[in-house]
């Protein structure tokens, strides 16, 4: 028992405590207000087709999804070898699996505001288009970490099989109706690429080759396919809301109204107004609107404190090591997090057009904080290794 105590208090130096406390705290506000968006819903049913529950069912599930997700964090942190992802066999595996996820969904998901990119597990469902955002963290991390290392020559040539594969579960997630997750893992190869030590020749060419089949998909379900028309309406409503208050835009205009009556102290916990049945979501994806109207501008910016906190270190020490793996596991996990911060906050308060992305750590959702988990438990792996090869020097 001894033994475990010294080795757990060796490995526990290196953690930086900063992240740590951040990811508690984010994961306790969460925990709160999901309890306070959703106790009034839920008990009137409106959560869950007419069913009434109980008014604390999603508290008490998200209460057990951020204790394993705090659990799943510190683990990898402390005991993963963050190197064996530098294994192929390893690499290998992770990809075919997620890939045959991806494909299983697509077959067997069940459809959820029309996206079928949901699995149901029997206690639980899983997104398995969350787990793609770290495959291709871990995956483009190992690919360009081999190529620059053994210092060979990039052309565009030579990224085309990596990113192919990558494209097939992008492919995967898009037939499965999930626009938003497709973009959030395109931006997050993007700011890996970027980053990277390629050339910005090769960069260009990238860009150019990936971003064109993009648009012009994107142009398509836009304009032409009749089954994603919404999306253009949610265009057009960014552009002027309460044109279409009573129409498309019922859903942003009630979040910009929730978010103006916070004030700067808000409404006090528990006495939001627009969360009882005006919001679709108010414990998912416009948890960022309860927050803001009933712990107002100081409580948004306490939880904007912590975020760029965590983006900031992990900025810090990508740029601390000259290890190529480190860097962009770094660099792919703060793209992760700061991509769907934004994505999600610029939704809700009409910068961009609404996606049906979660807010991290917040928003409830079991897969998401999953996942949030492993990265940020990943990333710390990483600062682990990285202290250690400072403090060996």
């Amino acid at each position: 028992m001894l033994k475990i105590i010294k080795r757990f208090k060796a490995r526990f130096k290196y953690l930086d405590l900063g992240i740590l406390c951040c990811f508690i705290i984010l994961s306790i506000i969460g925990v709160i207000m999901v309890y306070s968006a959703s106790m009034v819903s839920a008990s009137k049913g409106s959560l869950t087709g007419g069913a009434s529950i109980e008014a604390n069912f999603f508290m008490k599930r998200q209460y057990i999804f951020a204790i394993v997700g705090f659990i799943l964090m510190l683990f990898i942190s402390l005991y993963f070898n963050i190197n064996a992802l530098k294994k192929a066999n390893t690499q290998k595996f992770l990809v075919l699996s997620t890939i045959v996820l991806l494909f299983l969904t697509l077959l067997i998901g069940k459809d959820v505001n029309g996206s079928r990119n949901w699995i149901n597990l029997g206690l639980f469902s899983v997104q398995s288009s969350e787990f793609l955002k770290l495959v291709a963290i871990f995956y483009l991390a190992f690919i360009l970490d081999k190529r620059l290392t053994n210092k060979r020559d990039y052309k565009i040539k030579n990224l085309v099989p990596p990113l192919g594969i990558l494209g097939v579960g992008l492919v995967l997630v898009l037939m499965q109706g999930d626009l938003g997750g497709t973009l959030l893992s395109v931006a997050i190869i993007a700011s890996i690429l970027m980053y990277s030590d390629i050339k910005n020749k090769i960069k260009i060419q990238i860009l150019a080759v990936t971003s064109i089949p993009t648009l012009i998909y994107i142009f398509y379900t836009l304009v032409f396919d009749s089954k994603n028309l919404y999306r253009m309406k949610r265009i057009k409503v960014v552009l002027d809301p309460f044109k279409y208050e009573n129409g498309d835009g019922y859903q942003l205009t009630n979040a910009l109204v929730s978010i103006s009556n916070g004030g700067i102290f808000g409404r006090g916990l528990g006495n939001g107004i627009l969360k009882l049945g005006y919001l679709p979501e108010p414990h998912t994806d416009f948890i960022f609107t309860v927050i803001s109207e009933e712990l107002g501008l100081v409580g948004v910016l306490l939880i904007l404190c912590m975020y760029g906190y965590i983006i900031f270190k992990g900025f810090i020490y990508a740029n601390r090591t000259n290890n190529h793996f480190y860097k962009l596991i770094c660099i792919g996990v703060v793209s992760y997090l700061f991509m769907q911060i934004f994505i999600n906050m610029g939704g809700v308060s009409g910068l961009i057009p609404l996606t049906g992305i979660t807010l991290p750590l917040l928003s409830y959702g079991g897969s998401s904080m999953l996942s949030v988990s492993i990265a940020l438990g990943s990333m710390l792996a990483v600062i682990r290794e990285i202290k250690k090869e400072e403090r060996y020097k």
